[in-house]
């Protein structure tokens, strides 16, 4: 089954003079199979100091396709090495950033964990954890992520 990914809108473009573009690429790292699959998530606190699970994810360096960064972002935040299996889908949205209004656009991919040891060295990321996929849905903090979770049965069995 070919699926093309989902792109998930989460506000219309702010009026303003000032405005940057930035493009980031992330996953959900998967190891395991059927009920015993987990994903690799991080938490990071938020303004008020919650803590915030989500998939791990950063900017496209120069030179990199999404892919390649998804694939170096998650070593970086978790510690886990992994290959790309399918694009999960693409998250846009706008924020304030001082003064800058700032459009995102947020590749995501399914990716297989091939080794690496969880890490939260990383000093961007508070903690990190395998979370079994049933639990994804009431963990992931940002509701966009959460979208992408309904094409991941599809995806599972497509990339089996």
């Amino acid at each position: 089954m070919n699926l093309s990914p989902v792109s998930i809108v989460q506000a219309r473009a702010p009026k303003g003079p000032s405005r940057h573009e930035e493009t980031s690429a992330g996953g959900l790292v998967v190891l395991g199979s059927g009920e015993q699959a987990q994903a690799a998530l991080i938490a990071r606190h938020d303004r008020s100091g919650k803590l915030l699970w989500s998939l791990p994810k950063g900017h496209i360096e120069g030179g990199e396709t999404p892919e390649e960064a998804a694939i170096r972002e998650v070593r970086e935040e978790t510690g886990i090495h992994s290959l790309v299996r399918a694009p999960l889908g693409v998250i846009d949205f706008w924020f304030l950033a001082g003064n800058r209004r700032i459009h995102k656009t947020v590749h995501h991919f399914l990716l297989q964990a091939t080794g690496g040891e969880l890490s939260d060295a990383d000093p961007e990321v508070v903690e990190v954890a395998w979370v079994p996929l049933a639990d994804l849905a009431t963990v992931l903090a940002y509701p966009d992520e959460r979208k992408l979770l309904a094409r991941l049965p599809a995806l599972l069995a497509d990339a089996g």
